[in-house]
């Protein structure tokens, strides 16, 4: 994997690069969306490459896992061939499900045992595992097994859970190193920074993750409660630390505000399931505004769903249509909102490229986030 840093924004921290992996090029500041088990929920992959114009998805190793399961997936030659897509995979270590499967797991200095969620199953996860599983998925990027705290936390936690991920993240990279990927491509490892909304801790993670030399460098632990002026005041923190070289992945963040606010302080990467999960229920992001579809004022609006969109759903539905479908309880509802959604938040980063580029990004961002978050 290579990371050229092409621009900055002469306004803010906001930069443009390019990111080359074996599976294809991928321009940055980039939004990758969710394929937790192997899809991106009611869009197939032709529509992701085509209106939506994804350039790297992502997968999830816990769910993957547990079903199809490895040796499925090993035998279709990897996630790639499996799912028919051929750009670039990144997958979420399972690190996350020690935090949203907290009723159900125990945390050890070996490793965490889950029970599924599917049939209460008992699993054990360890860091050497999470690297094992995903050379076995085949995912271009793999991250760092880690232990996300919850928030609100105490510190005294916190700063626990920092140096157990601090010693799971040297276990992966030495074993990450000793192993080889299996399907004649390579892969990147990315370790996660921690520490929860307390800067001291932030601080000495993110100098700790930045020693580990990787090609890459996530933060982990955003987005799960806290308010937003802490996300920013975290996010901006460790980007001055994590070397401006390579790509910096901010993870589960976040609403259109949040990206943009986001690549201003020096992020290049974004995943959540915001986009898709909204879609379904009837809420749509445009750049006029956000806009429940379900609402009775557009039963008879019969104008596009987003004239200044650009997938082929924005020209060829209406908003009384797409309402219809949703009284209705038709799937094709949201499927139209879910590549909308999408093909939306690649039009953000891709249009927030562009001003980066030009070297207006900070005034376009103050001007265009009042518009794409008014209430429509």
């Amino acid at each position: 994997m290579k990371f050229d840093l092409l621009h900055t924004d002469a306004g803010s921290s906001a930069r443009a690069g390019v990111l080359t992996t074996d599976h294809g090029i991928i321009q940055t500041p980039i939004f990758m969306p969710v394929g937790t088990v192997a899809t991106v929920k009611t869009i197939h992959q032709r529509e992701l490459r085509e209106e939506v114009r994804a350039q790297i998805i992502l997968g999830n190793t816990y769910h993957l896992y547990l079903r199809p399961g490895m040796d499925v997936l090993q035998d279709a030659g990897g996630l790639h061939k499996f799912m028919n897509w051929e750009g670039p995979i990144l997958t979420d270590s399972g690190g996350y499900q020690v935090y949203s499967l907290a009723k159900s797991r125990k945390i050890t200095e070996e490793g965490v045992t889950f029970q599924s969620h599917i049939d209460g199953s008992r699993q054990f996860f360890t860091p050497e595992s999470a690297m094992d599983i995903q050379r076995q998925i085949g995912a271009d990027i793999i991250m760092a097994f880690d232990e996300c705290p919850p928030y609100p936390a105490e510190i005294r936690y916190v700063k626990d859970s920092m140096h157990l991920t601090h010693r799971w993240l040297k276990r992966c990279c030495d074993h990450f190193d000793q192993t080889t990927n299996l399907y004649g491509y390579s892969q990147s490892l990315f370790p996660i920074v921690q520490g929860g909304t307390y800067p001291e801790l932030r601080k000495e993670s993110a100098e700790y993750i930045a020693s580990m030399g990787r090609e890459g460098n996530a933060i982990g632990g955003l987005s799960v409660g806290e308010p937003h002026d802490k996300m920013y005041a975290t996010t901006e923190l460790v980007c001055g630390i994590l070397p401006k070289e390579k790509p910096r992945y901010l993870m589960g963040v976040g609403t259109p505000e949040n990206l943009l606010e986001c690549i201003a302080l020096g992020i290049d990467m974004f995943d959540c399931v915001l986009p898709t999960r909204n879609a379904r229920h009837g809420m749509i992001y445009t750049w006029d505004g956000v806009m429940n579809i379900k609402n009775e004022k557009w039963k008879s609006e019969h104008s596009p769903l987003d004239p200044l969109g650009t997938a082929f759903v924005d020209h060829e539905y209406s908003k009384a249509y797409v309402r219809h479908l949703f009284s209705a309880r038709e799937m094709l509802g949201q499927q139209i909102t879910s590549i909308h959604n999408l093909a939306f938040y690649l039009d953000l980063v891709t249009k927030a490229r562009e001003h980066i580029v030009a070297g207006d990004f900070a005034s376009w961002k103050n001007a265009i986030i009042p518009k794409i978050t008014n209430r429509l």
